[in-house]
C-alpha cells in the first residue's frame, strides 16, 4: 500500500511514522522547505493533559466581546469580513455551554492521556532527543478568585484519571525555586506531576530521520494546488512536480486543511488562531525555571529547552496573518520578567507567530471521509504537540482495519 500524507507538520510526520511502521510506502508533501515549519516550529512545548480544558466555555463569549474594546486580552477577536471566521465563531458559541464544555474537555483529556503514552513509547523506542523534561507542569494563579475557579474546574480532569495537586504560594515556590521573586504575585498553583515539556520542532526533525530510515519519502517545496477525484475516490494530488498518486491519502495540513477540502465538498470547522512566542538564551549566569507551566491569569506559558527559555501567549482570531511586531510581545515580556526576572537574557529575543488549527470543540478531526481513500488527521488546535502521536496511532489503526484503542466520538466528520 502506498500512502500520501499531505503536510509535514508534527501531525503529518507522526502519521507517516505509524504508517511506515505498518509496512506502507509513504510519501509526505509540504510547501515548506522542511518539517514542522508552521504551528510546531516555536510553540509552547508543553505536553499537557493537565491543560486539556476546551476554550469554548461559558466564560469565553464575555472574554471575546471584551477583546473588541480592551487591548491586551489573552483571547482576541479581530473583526473581519471573512465568512469562514463568522461560521466558525457561531459553532464555537454553540459549544460555550457548561454541558458541552464538560463533554469536550472530557474527550480532550482522554485523548491527551492516550497520546502522551504513545509519545513516551515512541521516544523510548526510537531514542529521540528533544530537550524533553518529565518533571510535571505548574499552573499558576495570581489571585484567590481565579485559583478557586481553577480548583473547582480540576475535578473534570481528576475524574478522568489525571493526578493533580493544589499548592499554596510557598509550595509552588518550593516546587519551582526560580519563582522566588514572584512569591507575592502567586495566590496558588495546580501541579500536574505527569505533564512534561520538550521542543516539538526538534522532536519532529528527529522523527523525520527515523521515518527516512523506514523508507518514507519527503517532498519539500511542493505546494499542493488541488486534490483530484473520480467518483468517491481520490486519484492524485496536483503539484508543480506533477500528479502524485497513491492508494490512500491523509489530509494533515492544519489550518490549511479546510482550503484544500472545500473543492471536495467538505466544510471542515477549522479556523486559524494566531499565537505568539518569544525565545531567549538562558546561560549559566541566569536562573531559568526547571519545569514548564502556565500563568493562568495571563495565559502565558513557559518552558525551558536546554539553554533556551520560551514564553508563548495570546489566541488571536486574525485569519491567516502571521505578521508580528515587537509590541505584540509586550505582555509576554512583562510576564516573563515578573515571574523569572533572572531567567534569561530578555534583551535577545527570537520572536515568532504561528497559527493553531482550532475546531470549535477543541478536539481534532480524525478518520474516514466520504471519499473511500481520504483520511483526516487535522485540527489539533493548541494541543497538537500533546495529541500528535495519539491521533497518528489512532488513524493508522483505522487505515489498517484495526479497532482504535480510543473512542472517536465527537472527533469525526459527519
Amino acid at each position: 500500500m502506498t500512502s500520501i500524507v499531505l503536510g509535514a507538520g508534527i501531525a503529518g510526520v507522526t502519521t507517516a511514522y505509524y504508517l511506515a511502521m505498518d509496512g506502507r510506502a509513504v510519501t509526505v508533501l509540504d510547501r515548506r522547505p522542511g518539517v514542522a515549519l508552521e504551528t510546531s516550529f516555536a510553540n509552547a512545548g508543553l505536553v499537557a493533559p493537565g491543560h486539556s480544558y476546551t476554550w469554548a466555555s461559558p466564560r469565553a463569549p464575555k472574554i471575546l466581546l471584551k477583546s473588541l474594546f480592551v487591548e491586551g486580552q489573552a483571547l482576541r477577536l479581530r473583526l473581519s469580513a471573512d465568512p469562514h471566521m463568522w461560521a466558525w465563531c457561531a459553532l464555537f458559541l454553540r459549544n460555550c455551554t457548561a454541558t458541552r464544555s464538560r463533554e469536550n474537555t472530557t474527550r480532550k483529556v482522554r485523548l491527551c492521556r492516550y497520546a502522551q503514552d504513545q509519545l513516551q513509547q515512541v521516544t523510548a523506542r526510537e531514542q529521540l532527543q528533544y530537550d524533553g523534561t518529565r518533571r510535571g507542569l505548574l499552573y499558576l494563579y495570581r489571585d484567590a478568585a481565579s485559583f478557586e475557579r481553577g480548583r473547582a474546574n480540576m475535578s473534570i480532569l481528576v475524574d478522568n484519571g489525571l493526578p493533580l495537586e493544589t499548592l499554596d504560594a510557598a509550595q509552588a515556590v518550593a516546587r519551582e525555586p526560580a519563582l522566588e521573586h514572584a512569591r507575592d504575585r502567586i495566590a496558588g498553583a495546580i501541579y500536574c506531576p505527569t505533564d512534561e515539556s520538550g521542543d516539538a520542532y526538534q522532536f519532529t526533525r528527529e522523527l523525520q530521520k527515523v521515518c527516512e530510515r523506514l523508507g518514507v519519502r519527503f517532498m519539500f517545496d511542493t505546494p499542493i494546488s488541488r486534490i483530484e477525484t473520480e467518483g468517491n475516490a481520490i486519484t492524485g494530488v496536483r503539484t508543480p512536480a506533477g500528479l502524485i498518486a497513491g492508494d490512500d491519502y491523509v489530509l494533515a495540513l492544519g489550518s490549511y486543511s479546510p482550503i484544500l477540502a472545500r473543492p471536495l465538498g467538505y466544510r471542515l470547522a477549522i479556523y486559524p488562531v494566531k499565537g505568539y512566542s518569544a525565545t531567549f538564551p538562558a546561560g549559566r549566569e541566569h536562573r531559568p525555571p526547571q519545569i514548564g507551566g502556565v500563568d493562568e491569569n495571563h495565559l502565558v506559558a513557559w518552558a525551558r529547552f536546554g539553554a533556551r527559555l520560551r514564553f508563548t501567549a495570546t489566541a488571536e482570531f486574525a485569519g491567516y496573518d502571521t505578521r508580528h511586531t515587537p509590541s505584540d510581545f509586550a505582555p509576554i515580556l512583562q510576564a516573563a520578567r515578573e515571574l523569572f526576572p533572572d531567567g534569561a537574557d530578555y534583551t535577545k529575543p527570537s520572536y515568532w507567530a504561528g497559527l493553531r488549527p482550532m475546531t470549535p470543540e477543541g478536539t481534532p478531526l480524525i478518520g474516514r471521509t466520504r471519499h473511500r481513500n481520504l483520511f483526516l488527521n487535522t485540527g489539533h488546535g493548541h494541543m497538537g504537540w500533546t495529541m500528535s502521536c495519539g491521533t497518528a496511532k489512532l488513524l493508522a489503526d483505522i487505515m489498517a482495519g484495526r479497532t482504535p484503542e480510543l473512542g472517536l466520538t465527537g472527533m469525526t466528520i459527519k
